[in-house]
């Protein structure tokens, strides 16, 4: 019996890392394709017209920011509504300030719900949207000029119903898990989206995602109760056969900051993963039009229950391995894992030299060092979390963990632009 459990331990464990090192590796495995992942060229003057929604909550220190990149944006048709809550007066008055800047293109809309969360905010604003597209960003981004013109012509060219265009974390530097939270955004939007959107079956990311705003709410917009939103509207809309469209350039990528602290990562991830066993639950997972996606669907839905069961079983089969009248093909097999383990490293060092040329980034052997010995500890990150999300969903809290922002991922402002942040915060 222990055995049998060993082997199937080892068997799920091994399964679900050899999936996971393919889907990371496939943009260096077929590098002739990520040419065609990419944003098509624009084609003359943009046609669509855009809404661009930012809600934001506590996030005085980086709104303006993020405001202001979306003004630099060249496109001649947009607006940014910044959405915020009737019980959060600084953020706020912030907003109203820069809707008084730029009246032409900044709106400021009010959450009156009571009880605040993410889709609950967009879901307030979808209805005095303007645009044919609707955009979501979120209150710390850093978002490139060109982005609306190419994310216009993968619309109208590749006939999309939805684009997801990259995001890339940038503070690589700042911890050993912020530089292993870079990299994992690095392979998510270089690589693994690319494959799962020719699987027919791609979950939205919480940013830089764009829907046609006839189709948003033909589907009621966003799930005001479940905690990873994005992903729950991206199975929605999947289970309607919307086209959904992934681009990806080092230049066009939205650029994010990683949770200022260990704690905050785990809260974050612990929210993505309970919002995953939500979708799970809620079975629109099943109106997949075919079998094959279906799976697909279940597979990456149940991934805190994997991450999970990796963390909690995973040293026990080690410690069994060495034990006496343990068979020995039994304890071999119960090593393999440490053989995938070796390779993700080999590879993730690899890849974080691309990481470091394609961002302009400074990345040393130090860095490299660092990427692995953070392996086994970054993974144990992951599997509290998963377990964390699986007893909060059980226990039915779910209460919306914020992830706080400090501008970690932005320049050094200017001496004028430090005196302005300090009298808005003030």
């Amino acid at each position: 019996m222990v055995i049998t459990c060993l082997l199937a331990v080892t068997v799920l464990h091994t399964v679900n890392a050899t999936l996971t090192l393919r889907w990371m590796l496939h943009a260096w495995a077929t590098p002739h394709r990520p040419e065609a992942a990419s944003f098509p060229a624009p084609d003359g003057e943009p046609a669509l017209a855009f809404s661009l929604l930012l809600p934001a909550r506590h996030e005085e220190q980086v709104l303006r920011h993020t405001v202001q990149s979306l003004l630099a944006a060249d496109h001649p048709d947009f607006e940014i509504v910044v959405i915020t809550g009737d019980d959060d007066p600084g953020t706020t008055a912030l907003a109203r300030r820069l809707a008084a800047e730029r009246p032409d293109r900044v709106r400021q809309v009010t959450d009156d719900s009571a009880r605040k969360n993410k889709p609950r905010a967009l879901n307030t604003a979808l209805p005095v949207c303007r645009g044919e597209i609707i955009g979501v960003f979120d209150a710390e981004d850093l978002v490139h000029p060109q982005l609306l013109r190419h994310v216009d012509s993968a619309f109208r060219l590749q006939g999309a119903d939805v684009v997801q265009g990259g995001v890339q974390l940038m503070n690589h530097a700042d911890s050993w898990y912020a530089l292993r939270n870079c990299l994992e955004y690095f392979f998510w939007f270089r690589s693994r989206l690319h494959v799962h959107a020719r699987q027919g079956f791609v979950p939205l990311g919480g940013n830089t995602v764009f829907v046609r705003a006839a189709l948003l709410r033909e589907a009621g917009g966003w799930d005001g109760d479940c905690l990873a939103e994005d992903c729950e509207l991206g199975v929605r809309l999947a289970s309607r056969d919307a086209k959904v469209v992934v681009g990806y350039h080092p230049v066009l990528v939205t650029r994010e900051e990683t949770p200022g602290t260990l704690r905050a990562l785990l809260r974050q991830r612990t929210r993505w993963n309970q919002g995953f066993l939500q979708v799970l639950r809620k079975g629109e997972w099943r109106r997949l039009p075919t079998a094959r996606r279906r799976l697909l669907a279940r597979y990456l839905l149940a991934t805190p229950f994997l991450q999970a069961a990796t963390g909690l079983c995973m040293p026990v089969v080690f410690a069994i391995a060495l034990l006496d009248g343990v068979h020995l093909g039994a304890a071999l097999a119960a090593w393999a894992p440490l053989f995938l383990l070796a390779a993700t490293a080999l590879f993730e060092s690899a890849a974080l030299h691309d990481f470091g040329r394609a961002y302009g980034l400074a990345v040393g052997p130090a860095h490299h060092l660092r990427l692995w010995w953070s392996l086994p500890l970054y993974s144990l990150v992951l599997s509290g979390a998963a377990v964390r999300a699986g007893w909060r969903e059980y226990r039915r809290h779910t209460d919306w963990e914020l992830t706080a922002h400090t501008g970690a991922h932005l320049p050094a402002p200017r001496p004028q632009e430090r005196s302005r942040g300090t009298e808005e915060q003030s």
